[in-house]
């Protein structure tokens, strides 16, 4: 067994996830990790009037709570779904023998509560490959508004867990808005920071020695999202990770067309964390969908186990058929005529949350997060450290040549909502709509 009980250093860490508003309720929320100890502050979260969610995930983590971290957008937009955890007790707590609820104080966010690096890396079986590969490569951050902490936040979460550095001074991180301005970036936000926090921690936790380019759109429109994709792309980005999505619409593919369309390039897309359902730009043939789970330490000789992220019947993981995508030539399940969601996965419950630091519009510290908008750059983390995708490829493709095989931990417990007990929302042996071919064991099954 890889591990039974994650240790991490005793210092902080944070963030969040995101979708566009349909014509359903919004929902969802944020979930703020800290690394190892006591859960952190949720008073100083932007003004929200969401309900604070509540689950007893994987058994591991009863009465966890959390909330948004954004307001309600417009319509058309994007939504920040980052989901921070206010208070009970995670799974990273009880393993770790901190078993007493907690209720978090407004300036207490002084130690992590959630998954870190070491955790996260020993989960997939990451280890090895995150020590030694990675150099090079650039991973890109695509988001909404400014987070202006951005690099400073970063420096707190990669000192803490002993990663090297990674500033504008050494090259190693970069932040632009669409148009690929240093200097003209979008207004603040300080839900979407929190988002961005979340993202560049997570590309961080997987992949240590990756450049991080962080594109931030003027607002969350699709259109200017889709910008700011194709800005990461010019820039040289191999790996762009979008932690939202929203309703499908019949504008989608051209969507597709304009924005995600480019061969050689990993894009991975949150499937979505308002339960069983398609969403976009998951929906898109072009990229990796990515499903959430709920990750917990276990006995068993990979050390970790997994079901599907599902608190409620409007709020887990997203998967379904899409309405308008066509399928890509590599899926070939037979519940849809068209695109099928999701591809992958990689922890999501913010009950099984990771760490994350932040510092804008909170108090300054270590939160603990869920939603898919986790999973969305962990997976593009792993396909950094899996290479350079060959030029004329579609990186979505890759796990489905692993499909059954040890690259792969096969979910195929929980389901994400009602379906008539079909694999689209159900988890089964092999492929599954919430979970995709299941989720990393090391980097063969996302190398092509």
């Amino acid at each position: 067994m890889r591990t039974s009980i994650p240790q991490e250093p005793a210092r902080p860490a944070i963030r969040g996830k995101w979708r566009r508003i349909g014509a359903a309720a919004v929902g969802t929320a944020a979930l703020v990790l800290a690394g190892l100890g006591t859960a952190v502050d949720a008073s100083a979260a932007p003004a929200t009037t969401t309900t604070a969610r509540t689950t007893a995930a994987a058994s591991t983590s009863a009465k966890v709570t959390w909330s948004p971290a954004c307001s309600t957008p417009a319509k058309g937009q994007m939504a920040c779904k980052a989901l921070r955890v206010t208070g009970g007790t995670t799974a990273f707590q009880k393993a770790g023998a901190h078993a007493d609820a907690v209720t978090p104080k407004a300036a207490d966010a002084a130690t992590p509560s959630g998954y870190g690096p070491s955790n996260l890396q020993s989960a997939y079986g990451l280890t090895s490959a995150a020590a030694s590969n990675g150099s090079g490569e650039t991973i890109a951050i695509v988001d909404a508004y400014n987070d202006p902490n951005a690099e400073a936040d970063l420096a707190k979460y990669r000192s803490y867990y002993g990663l090297s550095a990674c500033t504008t001074a050494n090259g190693c991180f970069k932040k632009v808005s669409q148009t690929g301005s240093t200097t003209s970036l979008p207004s603040s936000d300080a839900g979407w920071s929190e988002e961005i926090s979340l993202d560049v921690d997570m590309a961080s936790a997987i992949c240590p020695n990756c450049n991080i380019l962080l594109v931030e759109a003027t607002s969350a429109t699709m259109a200017n999202l889709g910008k700011a994709v194709n800005e990461a792309v010019t820039l040289g980005a191999k790996y762009v990770s979008n932690s939202y999505g929203g309703s499908e619409s019949s504008s989608d593919s051209t969507y597709d067309t304009s924005y995600f369309n480019h061969p050689g390039v990993a894009i991975t897309v949150s499937a979505g964390d308002s339960g069983y359902g398609a969403e976009y730009p998951a929906a898109s043939k072009y990229v990796t969908s990515v499903g959430g789970t709920a990750l917990s330490t276990s006995s068993n000789s990979r050390g970790w186990t997994e079901s599907v992220w599902e608190t409620s019947s409007t709020e887990g993981t997203g998967s379904g058929c899409s309405s308008y995508d066509a399928k890509p030539t590599w899926q070939t399940d037979t519940g849809c005529s068209k695109r099928t969601i999701a591809d992958v996965s990689a922890v999501a419950d913010p009950a099984t949350g990771v760490s994350v630091y932040d510092s804008y519009g909170v108090t300054a510290g270590w939160y603990t997060f869920g939603g898919t908008s986790a999973s969305s750059p962990i997976i593009a983390g792993v396909y950094a450290l899996g290479g350079t995708p060959s030029s004329s490829s579609y990186p979505a493709s890759f796990p489905y040549a692993s499909a059954g095989t040890s690259a792969l931990n096969d979910v195929t417990s929980g389901s994400n909502g009602s379906c008539g007990s079909s694999y689209l929302c159900t988890a089964k042996s092999g492929y599954d709509g919430p979970t995709g071919w299941g989720t990393p064991e090391g980097v063969a099954a996302f190398t092509g």
